[in-house]
């Protein structure tokens, strides 16, 4: 069956990812070797093992007085413990001292506890006699104000899974261990090819009639932000020459081709034959009951995704999202554990929505909105406007979602507010 633009029958964003992971085969990725001080967001190819302790041996967490907890049992303030002082430790010295029965020595936060010691007395719980005895007012159990070693991590204990995307946090373990470098998986390239008569370069002046090339920039900016590599194959006119040969070399060079524009049925569409002549399965999905974003192509060439985005820049961030981000992250390698317990990868907050906003039966609405604060609520402000504004793009930050099963929203109504990255 037909659509009235000539498409297929749509179907559902969520059938349509689903319909596209069948028949794509993930290719493993090749591996590198980087610094773990270029390794932000990157993702690892391998387990990572401690080859040592974290700490190597047992540190104070507290400025006080090293001692045997037992020496400080029943202290109080008006019974307090009496301990002779042998001395100081200082940051990364190794003590020569050991600890015998009424003994302590005083210790820096981060210091290395002497042989025979076991807990660390914080100042606050003691008086400094005289140079050589202090008195305890408060007892200290065994372990109390210590990091034992290995505490933090141990030697043979998995730091970080295959898959695993690096944080900052993770970067500090890492080096505090002394891996200076890792293995991570290649970052995806992503060819994006602009297509029609009417787009010229940002550098140039439009004549009338013509406009300059959003849809590149904004698709450069996502694929970086998933973890890709964007490569700009430039500006083609609606040719179908033209669009199949860049097409080809695009899935000769890269993991992904992204084409935006040419997906709607129009005088020279050029797209779905271009994907079907190209290779086998061809065009999987062509139509999505979504908005912005019904004219969404889908299809695998040579096991190769290839995108045709609608061309307004609404229906291109809402598709990257919804069905490009996911196949950058499967051939990534990464392994998310949020996601496998059911948990969104979207930042999201709830804020009331300050209008009504309707919505067509059986169709995914996205609605750009701004988060605003009004008597101490957050609200959504609806950012209405066609798909192809930018600027209800560049006012907004982000996007609710109204299921197809529902016909819109009520002002006042809780919504989720999925914010941009």
């Amino acid at each position: 069956m037909k659509d009235m633009l000539g498409r297929g029958e749509v179907v559902t964003p969520k059938n349509a990812l689903d319909i596209l992971f069948r028949h794509y085969k993930t290719i493993p990725q090749i591996s590198e070797e980087i610094p773990v001080n270029e390794s932000l967001h990157r993702i690892i190819s391998e387990d990572i093992i401690s080859e040592s302790n974290l700490p190597e041996f047992p540190r104070s967490t507290v400025d006080g007085y090293a001692v045997r907890a037992e020496d400080t049992f029943g202290a109080t303030d008006t019974l307090p413990a009496y301990l002779n002082l042998k001395g100081e430790i200082l940051m990364s010295e190794e003590p020569k001292i050991e600890l015998k029965k009424s003994d302590t020595v005083k210790i820096a936060t981060g210091g290395m506890l002497p042989p025979g010691s076991d807990a660390v007395v914080m100042f606050e719980y003691s008086n400094v006699i005289n140079e050589k005895l202090i008195e305890v007012v408060k007892a200290a159990a065994p372990g109390e104000n210590v990091i034992q070693i290995g505490e933090d991590v141990e030697r043979g204990e998995k730091i970080l899974p295959k898959g695993h995307r690096i944080r900052p946090q993770d970067m500090g373990a890492l080096t505090g261990l002394g891996v200076t470098k890792i293995k991570v998986y290649r970052r995806p390239n992503v060819a994006i090819i602009s297509t029609g008569d009417e787009i010229v370069e940002a550098e140039k002046v439009p004549r009338l009639g013509q406009v300059r090339d959003i849809n590149t920039y904004n698709l450069s900016g996502l694929v970086r932000l998933k973890g890709g590599i964007p490569i700009r194959k430039g500006i083609f006119p609606d040719q179908y020459e033209k669009i199949y040969s860049i097409v080809r070399e695009s899935l000769d060079e890269t993991d992904i081709v992204i084409i935006s524009g040419g997906s709607s049925v129009g005088t020279r569409d050029m797209t779905e034959r271009v994907i079907n002549d190209l290779g086998k399965p061809g065009v999987l999905v062509h139509g999505v009951s979504l908005k912005p974003g019904k004219p969404m192509i889908i299809g695998i060439v040579n096991n190769k995704p290839v995108f045709g985005l609608p061309g307004n820049p609404a229906a291109v961030t809402v598709c990257f999202d919804l069905f490009v981000a996911p196949v950058i992250k499967a051939i990534s390698g990464e392994v998310d554990h949020l996601v496998n317990l059911g948990i969104t990868h979207h930042r999201t907050v709830k804020a009331i929505i300050s209008k009504n906003i309707s919505s067509a039966p059986g169709r995914e609405d996205h609605i750009r909105v701004a988060i605003e604060k009004n008597e101490g609520k957050l609200v959504a402000r609806p950012i209405l406007g066609k798909s192809g504004l930018i600027k209800t793009l560049v006012k907004a930050d982000g996007i609710v979602v109204i299921p197809a099963t529902k016909l819109g929203l009520e002002a006042g109504d809780e919504v989720d507010v999925r914010l941009f990255d």
